[in-house]
């Protein structure tokens, strides 16, 4: 696909002409560090600097709590209705690690049997990428998993050249937009400048935990009876903080709400964690991960393990959010680092 150019002063009217076509949800500030993706109509409310929002973008892709159906018995035989809110949108300045979330996710929902939900949400969601030029903060690990650099599943892709912005152009959709907003085409200086802030990341960003990535695999292949996780289940107090905020967690929950005349009701899809005593709990009160310690290993091995045996991909995006929000301080880079130690 083609490369255009947008002025840092035009990126206001990139805004408002994207915001006639359709809804758009771009980080914002929250208060001091905190950022949260949310509907925009102008380049002013944008941060176009921000460490990685308190919620994923999944959020648009995979509601929190979302209705999946009405009911109604009242002439006996059962009646539902599905519902979908898919309403076109675009997702605008989504950082390299959390469109390696998305990607994950379209893997996990298009396997058979498919979600129909979250794909035609997938569909009428337009997304524009933002390359991250320097480290978020100290918990992200992004260089280890590779996520520093773009590598697909989006529409556009912003990089900062300095006075400008050069657009990589990545689908028909985003050529089409292109086309209705006039850009003009990159030119030869424009990729050199492009190329240079490249090779200035090598250098910026570096693996946090001085393990070889491809040793990860083996680790964690020796790591199921590791002490690591006893030190981490002591200090975790299951309140679900790092599943909710990670960008390939997708587990929920059902549940039906009957309304007062016990004929006609609702059931709806929210967001679950396994790090929840009640997640592995079964018929006869038999709970497979009862201990924390269990929990945590089951949430690490569903990042640097079983995905990569499926997928052939880590399901750890180095967001950070994890770490960041923790409530008893648990720190992923550190883990990863005790386990190699243990390994080696």
């Amino acid at each position: 696909m083609n490369y255009h150019i947008l002025m840092k002063g035009e990126l206001d009217s990139f805004v408002k002409k994207l915001s006639k076509k359709m809804k758009v949800c771009a980080p914002v500030a929250k208060g001091y560090n905190n950022f949260a993706f949310e509907e925009v109509t102008s380049a002013g409310e944008i941060a176009m600097d921000y460490i990685p929002t308190i919620l994923p973008p999944k959020k648009y892709f995979m509601p929190p709590r979302e209705k999946m159906l009405d009911f109604d018995l009242t002439e006996g035989k059962p009646k539902d209705t599905a519902n979908i809110d898919a309403e076109k949108l675009a997702v605008f300045a989504v950082h390299t690690c959390d469109l390696a979330g998305i990607q994950c996710l379209n893997m996990v929902f298009s396997e058979k049997p498919r979600d129909y939900n979250y794909l035609l949400r997938k569909e009428n969601i337009f997304i524009i990428g933002l390359e991250c030029l320097k480290y978020c903060d100290g918990n992200a690990s992004c260089a280890l998993v590779g996520n520093h650099y773009p590598n697909g599943g989006y529409d556009l892709f912003f990089t900062d050249i300095g006075d400008k912005w050069v657009i990589h152009v990545n689908t028909q959709k985003g050529e089409e937009l292109v086309e209705g907003m006039g850009l003009a085409k990159a030119s030869s200086a424009d990729m050199a400048a492009l190329d240079k802030v490249r090779e200035g990341k090598k250098h910026a960003f570096q693996n946090e935990i001085g393990v070889d990535p491809k040793r990860l695999p083996e680790v964690f292949a020796k790591a199921m009876e590791s002490k690591v996780w006893h030190d981490v289940g002591g200090k975790c107090v299951s309140c679900g903080n790092c599943t909710n905020v990670c960008p390939t967690c997708y587990c929920f929950d059902m549940a039906d709400t009957v309304n007062l005349d016990m004929k006609t009701g609702f059931r709806t899809r929210t967001w679950d964690s396994c790090q929840f005593e009640t997640f592995a709990t079964v018929a006869g009160g038999e709970n497979f991960r009862e201990e924390r310690a269990n929990r945590q290993r089951h949430r690490f091995y569903r990042k640097f393990k079983y995905p990569l045996d499926k997928f052939y991909r880590a399901f750890c995006t180095g967001c950070g959010r994890c770490t960041r929000t923790c409530m008893a301080k648990i720190n992923l880079k550190d883990t990863l680092k005790a386990l190699a130690a243990e390994h080696k």
